[in-house]
């Protein structure tokens, strides 16, 4: 069993343990009929062994060497004799059976939720809160005739800011489920960047940028919405994270049995400390551009998420005012050469 497990009698002294429990605890000796404390003395280990002692089921989290433990104690109680009248007591519990279990990743997921639930309360309030103050202005009679239609531009682009969020915290929200997802299918990656391209031809336009496409037709097996989603998002940060007159660079490129998909950019960069974290959700590494440009800061999280979803590596390298490169390894798809 991979859960580790002590029985101990009264007097805490150890009766069994099993292997788990040894590599748990960093037992490198055998402890048999050595007191418990010899195992571990943290304060809650100690306080579930009371309990347990006391004749109460207990449970206890415990760290150790960056790894939480959850910790069950229970009492075994020996049968009272009937005849003899005696209620059931203390001297009763002749013992405790200890399970010690590897929680990690479930408080991880556990904290990682709580985070989100943190960042998406206070993106959600930021633009309400604008959107009720500039609705109470107008709705109390103290803006000009004039000053009307800046308002209602306001009120839209917060609006609208609001919807694109709700959207992608949907759409990772699906990823994370994995339900509601439509049946995989055979998808070209380079009719999708060619097509994530022209969707962004304006905004390209606007911060005089070269995009560019280039490769094989890399078909893969998935979700072609998400994959979508997934070519857009890396497109649009290279063209939004870029300089004036820079250039965005995609690759499609098939070989070894991988479908590489590589977007490259000639922007601002990314810091190292802060490369390792770009991809987690509402992370920005500048906060004050991807506010004027009406970023979420879940793109790259989307992004993230769809690899992992279609079991495709994802990498990235950066150089602080030469740009980023971030290349997606996709399993080719085995009847490619039926595709269309």
């Amino acid at each position: 069993m991979s859960e580790g497990l002590f029985v101990i009698d009264r007097n805490r002294t150890i009766l069994s343990y099993n292997h788990s429990a040894m590599q748990i605890f960093g037992i490198d000796s055998d402890v048999k009929h050595q007191n418990l404390l010899t195992v571990n003395r943290s304060i809650q280990f100690q306080k579930a062994i009371d309990e347990a002692l006391c004749g109460r089921h207990s449970s206890e989290t415990i760290t150790m060497d960056d790894h939480c433990y959850q910790i069950l104690a229970n009492p075994v109680v020996q049968p009272t004799d009937s005849s003899t009248n005696s209620t059931q007591g203390e001297e009763d519990i002749i013992g405790v059976v200890i399970l010690a279990m590897d929680i990690t990743e479930r408080e991880a997921r556990e904290q990682y939720r709580r985070e989100f639930s943190a960042n998406v309360s206070h993106e959600l309030k930021t633009p309400l809160t604008s959107i009720s103050g500039f609705a109470e202005i107008m709705m109390n009679g103290l803006v000009r005739a004039d000053d009307i239609p800046h308002f209602s531009k306001k009120i839209y682009q917060e609006s609208q800011r609001l919807i694109v969020l709700i959207g992608d915290i949907i759409k990772l929200s699906q990823l994370d489920e994995q339900s509601e997802l439509p049946e995989m299918e055979a998808v070209n990656l380079l009719e999708l960047a060619q097509h994530a391209t022209e969707l962004l031809e304006e905004s390209a336009k606007q911060h005089t940028i070269s995009v560019s496409v280039q490769g094989d037709a890399g078909v893969i097996e998935g979700i072609r919405q998400i994959l979508e989603e997934m070519i857009y998002n890396l497109c649009e940060n290279a063209v939004k994270y870029n300089i004036p007159g820079g250039t965005v660079d995609i690759g499609v490129d098939a070989r070894k049995g991988k479908a590489l998909l590589t977007v490259r950019d000639t922007g601002i960069g990314i810091p190292k400390e802060q490369q390792s974290r770009v991809f987690e959700r509402f992370y920005r590494v500048d906060k004050s551009r991807s506010k004027d440009s009406g970023g979420t800061g879940l793109g790259l999280s989307i992004v993230k998420h769809a690899a992992a979803y279609h079991n495709a590596e994802l990498t990235l390298e950066s150089v602080p005012g030469k740009g980023t490169c971030v290349t997606v390894a996709f399993p080719l798809y085995d009847g490619s050469e039926n595709a269309e």
